[in-house]
């Protein structure tokens, strides 16, 4: 590797070995040593120093509210056979009315175009809006109404509802 000198190479081991991630390594190199290399070059650098980056720590999750807690432990419930459905396609579902406070997910059974998956969401001061993902698996939301922010405490439990609602469809 010709691009960094052996100081240079010492130093990107010790970062790797406390766990910075490649985009924390290339802003340091550029900010503090003066080396400015893209990141397939600093992934090219890195393979070729034969040291393993460290994994962080994982982060604690935030302990739920109590409710949602609750909501997270209760089984799904169970799709009941009836006229008009079949075993291959779920049954449509109307979207709950959250109770104050709380917030529901309802998820597309055809996702927008362009979307891997979408649907609504109510949060707990009674606005909807449009959530999806999109091809890369990015999360966004679409607001109601331009400059919307929903409650803080509902960012939460709206990843929590909408993590619950695809694991019980299976998605």
């Amino acid at each position: 590797m010709t691009m960094l000198t052996e100081p240079q190479k010492q130093t990107l081991r010790t970062w790797l070995q406390q766990g910075l991630s490649l985009a924390e390594i290339q802003k340091r190199l550029a900010g503090e040593l003066g080396v400015h290399l893209t990141y397939l070059e600093l992934k090219l650098a890195v393979s070729e120093l034969d040291v393993l980056p460290k994994d962080r720590e994982p982060s604690v999750a935030p302990e739920l509210p109590k409710t949602l807690a609750a909501d997270a432990r209760a089984p799904a419930p169970t799709p009941q056979k009836g006229k008009g459905t079949s075993p291959k396609e779920p049954a449509p579902a109307a979207p709950p009315r959250p109770a104050p406070g709380q917030v529901s997910v309802t998820v597309d059974q055809l996702s927008r175009p362009g979307t891997l998956a979408s649907g609504q969401v109510q949060f707990s001061d009674g606005k909807k809006a449009q959530w999806y993902f999109d091809e890369m698996g990015r999360l966004g939301v679409v607001p109601p109404e331009p400059g919307y922010r929903p409650p803080a405490g509902d960012i939460p439990a709206f990843q929590a509802a909408l993590d619950r609602e695809l694991s019980r469809l299976g998605l």
